[in-house]
């Protein structure tokens, strides 16, 4: 969110009120001008500052020469058969991100990126298969929800393409680009911009310990964790992160989020893995590490992707184990599989990726010494 350059204008895109109001500052007008560009950029999608018509002539052209309002270009847009839509963005750098739609009977679902690509590597996620590049600033961040509410009022149908939740859980770890993240967050919940509940934003976190206390700090919005495993020595291997913030501390950090809100839950995220952490007793691990922390839990039947070594848990299996939490008093659904004929559901935001990290290589080559080591 840094000003640019005397030769750049400044993308006034990411700038939340409190930074809006300091800029306005800055050029010599009054602070009160944030709410009413807050406004026009966000609740009424205007990108020409001669538009707002209730700044003064000179205001709108002295912001016309310091500033302006850019978003990244949508080169791919598609829809699923189920309803999911799909969007491609690309950065001003070449890079690309990815945001998803998903309408239900209820509510609109918006899926949105924090980082370009993702450095944690969780073994069963094909967005790390890319490999990790960059932060996105804040404008990045909100010009997926800017864009999406946009395009989706021009559809037929516009109750159903109405945006009431946003999760952030495209690609990366917002956790770790919190500087953009939490601004980008309050303009979500600004009701000069988009006005949404601080119940129906969401960010989710493979379980970055220290960054999850910041973000209580600055905004309560609802919290995800991506668990995955009810042990450390599992959770270790598909969730790298693991190693750093070990479950016995990550479970501490989750009861203390909203230990002065009872009536607020943490949505803990499972991804059903065949034969890996899918078992009955899986389920009776899960339900002794969550005991005592208000939750939901989300059992996320996995999305295959070219290489993956991993395969989804059969409904039967999923339905058994959804059946042991419920039973034990845990709040717990099952995601259905949403958008995977454009590449569009939970872990396969990337789509088919070049394998930067080489991760399939060391797997067939682990295999192969150890189909050596028995024939021999």
């Amino acid at each position: 969110m840094t000003e640019t350059s005397p030769m750049q204008k400044t993308n006034l895109l990411g700038f939340d009120k409190k930074t809006l109001q300091d800029y306005f500052v800055r050029i010599g007008e009054k602070p009160y001008r944030a709410d009413q560009v807050l406004k026009w950029i966000h609740f009424n999608g205007m990108q020409d500052f001669a538009d707002m018509t209730n700044l003064s002539k000179a205001l709108r052209q002295k912001l016309s020469d310091m500033a302006d309002i850019t978003t990244p270009q949508v080169i791919y847009e598609k829809a699923a058969a189920d309803g999911t839509y799909k969007w491609l963005l690309r950065l001003n750098d070449g890079n690309c991100i990815e945001t998803v739609f998903i309408p239900e009977k209820t509510r609109g679902t918006l899926c949105i990126s924090s980082q370009v690509g993702c450095i944690l590597n969780c073994d069963f996620c094909s967005t790390g298969k890319q490999g990790f590049n960059r932060n996105l600033n804040t404008a990045e961040i909100i010009s997926q929800l800017w864009i999406a509410v946009r395009k989706l009022s021009k559809m037929n149908g516009l109750h159903d393409h109405t945006i009431t939740n946003v999760v952030m859980m495209g690609m990366g770890e917002p956790l770790l680009n919190l500087d953009n993240v939490i601004p980008a967050l309050h303009i979500m919940l600004d009701d000069f911009a988009y006005g949404l509940s601080k119940r129906r934003v969401t960010v989710s976190t493979a379980g970055v310990i220290p960054a999850m206390q910041q973000l209580r700090a600055a905004t309560d919005v609802a919290l995800a964790v991506s668990l995955h495993a009810p042990n450390d020595e599992l959770r270790n291997k598909i969730v790298p992160l693991n190693k750093k913030y070990p479950l016995k501390e990550l479970m501490t950090a989750c009861r203390d989020y909203f230990k002065n809100d009872t009536r607020r839950s943490i949505t803990m995220e499972y991804v059903m893995l065949a034969g890996v952490n899918d078992a009955p007793k899986h389920a009776k691990e899960l339900i002794k590490i969550l005991e005592g922390i208000k939750v939901k839990v989300n059992l996320i039947p996995f999305n295959p992707f070219p290489h993956t070594e991993y395969q989804r848990s059969d409904a039967s299996t999923i339905h058994h184990f959804c059946d042991i939490l419920m039973k034990a008093g845990l709040n717990t659904t099952v995601r259905r599989t949403r958008g995977d004929d454009i590449d569009a559901a939970c872990g396969q935001l990337v789509g088919q990726v070049k394998d930067r990290t080489r991760r399939h290589e060391r797997y067939l080559q682990s295999t192969k010494k150890k189909v050596v080591g028995e024939n021999a």
